[in-house]
């Protein structure tokens, strides 16, 4: 018996052009600088928002905030549950990709 190839079950959280390169950026890196995540998935202010909201309420990311002078300085890092989705996301797209 052939395994059933399934897109479905990606883990729609991770999937989408922004959450997926943030994804992958932030399991390259221990922490990144929301202007640095901005200039490497090159979105707006607005867009990196939306979709960092996204992976935060998921419990995929941690967003540290705090001021460098008075200037705000937002950090973002993988959390333990987020590693353990971008892993099982990857295995998903491995599976995929061996037509099963």
């Amino acid at each position: 018996m052939e395994p059933q190839f399934n897109t479905n079950t990606l883990d729609p959280v991770i999937h989408g052009r922004v959450r997926l390169g943030m994804m992958a950026y932030l399991a390259s890196v221990s922490a990144a600088s929301f202007a640095e995540l901005k200039a490497k998935l090159e979105a707006s202010d607005g867009n990196l928002s939306t979709h960092l909201r996204k992976l935060e309420d998921a419990g995929y990311v941690q967003v540290h905030k705090s001021f460098n002078g008075r200037k705000p300085l937002t950090k973002v890092s993988l959390s333990d549950k987020g590693r353990t989705a971008w892993i099982a996301y990857l295995g998903h797209m491995q599976s995929l990709l061996n037509g099963g």
